[in-house]
């Protein structure tokens, strides 16, 4: 399959990335704006407010973690006021709507629908919510908003919110097949994961082992510490298990988040053949 690439156009309205933002793509009838939560009323006479539109409030949920609202309305300014009186933990919202009268009721809780799955599914954000209901569509309108869809998940990524992305579509791939590698020890440890184009994703089950050596750095330690409280980590027969696919910010802390020490990432990850990391980096 042919892949194209695309032009986002952003327009800071009042030439700073602090205050509202517009989004675009070339060849596209959608717009997508972000905007910080003080500045919504300051705004919500302007012609893209006035619309339906799908919208997701982003803020930080009860322990610090990203989290994130997501709703539709048939005139979004409306629904945003309504929500700094109701919702708290916001303080930016992103919106998506379009530029020409293509979307209806039925369009927009189709994507609000949608979009809620992705994001359960990419398991990055908080979505405490119940789930939206689908409309009933044909086909062929389900075929156009899953286009339209799909240019929201490249504009709310683009504006700085990965809230959509799975973390298997960040990961190497080849030719052929996903790059899938292997940091073990004699002692048990026995983890698989990939590099990532956000560092490197540890895949679920994976055990690490539970006692930590001198030689692990601090942050780490916190780090681990930080999966144990959130329960991404498990003690189980003697090792921690990932109860969820994790991504860490390089291979080397990943493999020394596994075996407890000090570690380079691209010697103990290995194929299963037994090539290091640093060969297949060259």
């Amino acid at each position: 399959m042919n892949i194209f690439g695309k032009t986002i156009r952003l327009f800071f309205v009042d030439g700073t990335p602090n205050s509202l933002t517009t989004a675009e793509l070339s060849n596209w009838t959608g717009i997508g704006v972000r905007v910080p939560r003080i500045k919504v009323r300051e705004f919500s006479n302007r012609t893209e407010f006035r619309k339906p539109g799908v919208y997701l409030l982003i803020g930080k949920g009860d322990n610090n973690e990203d989290a994130a609202y997501i709703g539709e309305a048939e005139v979004i300014a409306d629904r945003l006021i309504s929500h700094i009186a109701n919702k708290e933990f916001w303080n930016e919202v992103l919106f998506f709507g379009s530029k020409d009268q293509y979307l209806n009721k039925a369009g927009i809780k189709y994507l609000e629908n949608r979009l809620y799955e992705l994001a359960i599914h990419a398991e990055r954000y908080t979505i405490n919510q119940n789930i939206p209901t689908r409309p009933e569509l044909s086909e062929a309108e389900q075929a156009e908003l899953e286009e339209f869809l799909s240019n929201v998940k490249i504009l709310t990524a683009s504006l700085g919110h990965k809230i959509f992305e799975s973390l298997e579509e960040t990961v190497e791939q080849n030719e052929t097949n996903q790059l899938i590698l292997f940091c073990k020890n004699g002692a048990g440890a026995n983890a698989k994961g990939s590099p990532s184009t956000e560092g490197f994703v540890v895949y679920k089950d994976s055990l690490m082992m539970e006692t930590e050596q001198p030689s692990l750095n601090e942050g780490i330690i916190l780090e681990r510490n930080k999966m144990i409280s959130d329960g991404i980590l498990l003690l189980e027969n003697g090792f921690y298990k990932l109860t969820k696919d994790y991504i860490f910010n390089s291979p080397s802390r990943a493999a020394a988040a596994i075996l407890a020490r000090s570690a380079s990432g691209p010697i103990e990850w290995k194929t299963e053949e037994g090539v290091q990391l640093k060969y297949l980096e060259i």
